[in-house]
C-alpha cells in the first residue's frame, strides 16, 4: 500500500513538472510572437516613411530591375574576363615584350625590327608639346580624366556611328588600345572587348597616366613596319620624334586610326587630308587656336620617298613570337638586344603578297572573298614566306598562324594515310563510291552523284567524300569512332594541335586547322614522314655578335612520325590529284613533281590548296573573317591558281629536289634545271633576281672567315651569311647591315 502511494505521488510530481515545462514553452512562444509582432509593426511604421506610389514607384521598380540585371551582367562579365586576369598573372608581364630584335632575311639583308630599342627610346618629356596634344585630341581627349574607360566618349561614338549607319568613330580609350596591343589580338569579338576593358582598368591601377601614354606611343603600329611613334618619325621623316613639326605631328597622329590607309608613303593625299582632320581636332578640343594651326594647314608635311619600300610584317610578327618563346624558355640567356637571321626569302614574300592582293582585287568581288592567307615552307619546316591577310595596316591578325578554319577535303590525306597505315588498303585497292551514312549523317559528293568502283588513288584524286567516310569505318573495323580516333592520332603525330571534334563529318574536314600547322603536316608527305616543326629563326646573335642559337644545332632533331613506305604511297596518290584530279591548276611544268590536295567546305566558307614539290610548298586559304559564304569558290580555282603563281616564281633558279620516295624523271629534271625551271613569260610572273651558286656563297664565307682570322672588321663588305637552303641567293640580296648606321652595303 505504501509503495503504491509513493509511486502515485512520484507520477503526480512528474506530471506537474511536465505541465510547468509546457506552460513555460507556451509562455515563451507567446511572448516571442508578441515581441515579433511589435517589432514588425515598428519596422512597418519605419518603412512607411519610404513608401512611394505612382510615378515614383515605377522609377523605384525600374531601378531595382536595373540593379538586378546589372549584377547579373557583372557576374557574367567577370566570368568572361577570367582570361584577362590570367594574362596579368605573371609579374614580368611587361618585360615579356621588352626585347629589341633586328631581323635579317636568309641572305643577310635587314628586313625589319620588333620590340623596343632601349638605347634610342625618347623620354616622354622630350616629346614636342604639339605632338602630345595632337595624339590626345585625336585618340582620347579625356585621357587624363577617365579611369581607363571613357564612358562619355564611348556613348558619343555609339551615337555618331548609329546616325551614320557605320563605324565612324572609335570608342576605345588609349588605355584600352594599349591593353589590346600588349595582351590581345585584333579579332573583333565580345570576349576580346570585355578583356580589353578589364585590362585597361588593370593598367590604370598599376601604371601612371604618363607611363600608359609612353607605352602606347612606343608600341602602337604606325604603318610601314614601324612600331612606335619614334620609329615612325624616323621612317616617314628621317628625324627623331623630338624634332617633328606641327604638320608632321598631325600626320603621325593621323596614322593611329588606319596606319596603312593613311601611310604617307602609300597614299600621300589621304595622309594629308587626315592630318588636316587632326589639326581641326586640336581646335575643336580647345588645345590650340585657329591661328596656331594656319601654318601647318598651308604647309603640309612632306615625307621621305619610301614608295618602293615594303616590310614583311606578317612574317616578322611570327618570327618575333618565336624569339619571345625562346627567350621565355631560357634559350637566349639574359640577352635582350638580338639580331636574328631568318629563313625568310624576301623576294618570295613580296611575290606572295602581290599575288594575293592581285587576285583579291581582280576576283575577290566576284567570288565574294575578302581575305586570304598563304604559307611557303621547305620540307624541313623553314618558313620562307607568310601572308597573314590582305592588309596588315587594317588588321594585324595573322590568319596564317592564328586563324583556325575548316580544311574541307584538304584534310583527307590524313584519312588516307591512316587507311594505308592500317594495312588494309593500298593505292590500288578498289573502293566503291556509293551512298554512305553513319547513323543520321549521310554524306554526299560535291558533284552530287556516285562514280562506282575505282582504285583508292583515283578516289583521292576525285576527292570523293563517301570514300573518306567509308575509310573511317574500315579503319575502325566497322566502328567509325575507333577509326576517327586513329585519324586524330595521325594528325597529332604530324603536328596538328588544334582541337579536332570527333564527329562523323571529321574525315571530310569539318574540324578546324591552322594554315601554318596544315602546311607543316603536309611537309611530312614529301620528306619521308618526318614530323615538321615550322621555324623562322636560323641563327640568333647578341649585340656583340656572339652566336646564341642556331637551329640546326639547338633545335630538337626531326623524328619519324609515320611509316616511310606509307608516306611514299600517299605521295604517289597525291601526285595524281595534281596531274589528273581537282588540283590541275597547281602544276608547275615538266620536271617538277607536285603533290597536293584541294579543299572546299560546306557553304563555300573556306577554300584551300595545300601542296609541295620536293623543294618547297605550303598552303593557300581564301575566305571571310565573319565566315560569310563565298560565291562557289572551290580549292581548285583561286587557291590552286594562287599557289601556282607563288610557287612558279619561287622555283625559278632553285635547285630542284625530288619528293622523297618518288622516282624523279631524270630527263625532265635535267631539262628543267637547264631551262631555269619555268618560263616567266608563260606564267605571267616576274623573273627572279640573278643568283649565285651555293659554291660561290661558300667561297665568300671562306674569305670572310679568313678576314676575321687576321683581325678584319666584323662587318666586312664581303660578309655573306651561312646558306640555309640548297637554292642560291639573289645577288641584289647579298648584303649585310652596316655596322655603324644600320644601312646596307650593296
Amino acid at each position: 500500500m505504501l509503495k503504491r502511494f509513493q509511486a502515485s505521488a512520484f507520477v503526480k510530481r512528474i506530471k506537474r513538472i511536465l505541465l510547468g515545462f509546457d506552460a513555460l514553452i507556451d509562455s515563451a512562444m507567446y511572448q516571442s510572437g508578441r515581441r515579433a509582432r511589435e517589432r514588425y509593426e515598428d519596422f512597418s511604421t519605419f518603412m512607411e516613411r519610404f513608401h512611394v506610389s505612382g510615378v515614383a514607384r515605377v522609377g523605384v521598380e525600374l531601378s531595382c530591375e536595373a540593379l538586378t540585371l546589372g549584377l547579373g551582367a557583372g557576374i557574367v562579365a567577370m566570368a568572361l574576363a577570367s582570361s584577362a586576369f590570367q594574362m596579368t598573372s605573371d609579374e614580368n608581364w611587361l618585360k615579356q615584350t621588352d626585347l629589341a630584335v633586328t631581323f635579317l632575311d636568309r641572305y643577310g639583308a635587314d628586313v625589319g625590327q620588333r620590340g623596343i630599342k632601349h638605347d634610342d627610346a625618347v623620354p616622354l618629356d622630350q616629346y614636342p608639346d604639339h605632338l602630345i596634344k595632337a595624339v590626345l585630341a585625336t585618340e582620347d581627349r579625356r585621357f587624363y580624366e577617365h579611369f581607363g574607360i571613357d564612358v562619355i566618349g564611348t556613348l558619343r561614338a555609339l551615337t555618331v556611328n548609329a546616325r551614320s549607319s557605320g563605324v565612324v568613330q572609335g570608342g576605345s580609350s588609349i588605355s584600352q588600345q594599349l591593353a589590346k596591343n600588349l595582351f590581345l589580338s585584333n579579332e573583333r569579338t565580345i570576349t576580346r572587348k570585355i578583356n580589353e576593358a578589364f585590362l585597361a582598368l588593370w593598367l590604370e591601377h598599376h601604371l601612371t597616366k604618363r607611363e600608359i601614354l609612353k607605352l602606347y606611343l612606343d608600341r602602337v603600329y604606325m604603318g610601314g613596319g614601324a612600331f612606335g611613334i619614334q620609329a615612325a618619325a624616323e621612317f616617314y621623316f628621317g628625324k627623331s620624334v623630338k624634332d617633328v613639326t606641327l604638320a608632321e605631328a598631325a600626320m603621325l597622329a593621323g596614322l593611329f586610326k588606319a596606319p596603312t590607309k593613311y601611310a604617307p608613303h602609300v597614299n600621300l593625299p589621304a595622309a594629308r587630308a587626315r592630318a588636316n582632320d587632326v589639326l581641326r581636332n586640336l581646335v575643336d578640343s580647345g588645345l590650340m587656336t585657329e591661328s596656331q594651326i594656319v601654318a601647318a594647314l598651308r604647309n603640309p608635311a612632306t615625307p621621305i620617298d619610301r614608295a618602293r619600300e615594303t616590310s614583311p610584317d606578317w612574317y616578322l610578327d611570327y618570327a618575333y613570337s618565336e624569339i619571345r618563346k625562346l627567350a621565355q624558355n631560357g634559350k637566349l640567356g639574359d640577352h635582350r638586344v638580338l639580331s636574328v637571321r631568318t629563313a625568310l626569302d624576301s623576294n618570295i614574300q613580296r611575290r606572295a603578297e602581290e599575288v594575293v592582293e592581285t587576285n583579291l582585287r581582280e576576283q575577290g568581288r566576284s567570288f565574294h572573298a575578302k581575305q586570304s592567307a598563304a604559307v611557303v615552307m621547305e620540307p624541313d619546316g623553314a618558313v620562307r614566306a607568310i601572308v597573314g591577310g590582305r592588309d596588315y595596316g587594317a588588321s594585324q591578325f595573322n590568319r596564317a598562324t592564328d586563324a583556325a578554319r575548316q580544311p574541307g577535303s584538304s584534310f583527307k590525306p590524313y584519312v588516307y594515310l591512316t587507311a594505308l597505315m592500317s594495312g588494309k588498303f593500298k593505292p590500288t585497292t578498289i573502293v566503291t563510291d556509293r551512298p554512305t551514312c553513319i547513323g543520321n549523317y549521310c554524306v554526299h559528293n560535291y558533284s552530287g552523284g556516285y562514280a562506282g568502283s575505282m582504285p583508292l588513288a583515283m578516289a583521292l584524286a576525285k576527292s570523293l567524300n563517301t570514300i573518306a567516310i567509308q575509310l573511317s569505318q574500315a579503319i575502325g573495323n566497322g566502328d567509325s569512332r575507333i577509326g576517327r580516333a586513329k585519324i586524330i592520332d595521325t594528325c597529332r603525330r604530324l603536328g596538328i594541335t588544334t582541337p579536332l571534334e570527333d564527329t562523323p563529318s571529321l574525315p571530310v574536314g569539318q574540324s578546324d586547322v591552322i594554315p601554318l600547322e596544315h602546311s607543316a603536316a603536309y611537309a611530312a608527305f614529301v620528306n619521308g614522314g618526318k614530323k615538321v616543326t615550322p621555324y623562322a629563326a636560323v641563327e640568333i646573335r647578341n649585340r656583340q655578335g656572339d652566336l646564341l642559337y642556331r637551329h640546326d644545332r639547338d633545335a630538337p632533331p626531326q623524328k619519324q612520325a609515320v611509316p616511310y613506305d606509307k608516306v611514299v604511297e600517299l605521295a604517289g596518290m597525291m601526285k595524281k590529284v595534281v596531274e589528273e584530279g581537282t588540283g590541275k591548276r597547281a602544276q608547275l611544268g615538266e620536271g617538277i613533281d607536285v603533290i597536293g590536295k584541294t579543299g572546299t567546305t560546306n557553304g563555300y566558307k573556306d577554300a584551300w590548296f595545300c601542296g609541295y614539290s620536293g623543294t618547297m610548298g605550303g598552303c593557300v586559304w581564301y575566305g571571310n573573317d565573319d565566315n560569310a559564304p563565298m560565291n562557289n569558290m572551290t580549292g581548285g580555282t583561286l587557291p590552286a591558281g594562287t599557289w601556282h603563281d607563288i610557287m612558279a616564281y619561287a622555283h625559278q633558279g632553285a635547285t630542284l629536289k625530288p619528293i622523297v620516295g618518288l622516282r624523279p624523271d631524270p630527263k625532265g629534271a635535267t631539262a628543267a634545271a637547264n631551262a631555269n625551271v619555268v618560263k616567266p613569260v608563260e606564267l605571267g610572273a616576274p623573273q627572279r633576281p640573278a643568283t649565285l651558286s651555293k659554291s660561290a656563297i661558300q667561297a665568300l664565307e671562306s674569305i670572310q672567315m679568313k678576314i676575321k682570322a687576321v683581325g678584319g672588321d666584323k662587318q666586312s663588305a664581303l660578309e655573306a651569311p651561312e646558306p640555309t637552303a640548297s637554292d642560291a641567293a639573289p645577288r641584289e640580296a647579298m648584303r649585310a647591315p652596316h655596322a655603324a648606321d644600320g644601312g646596307v652595303i650593296r
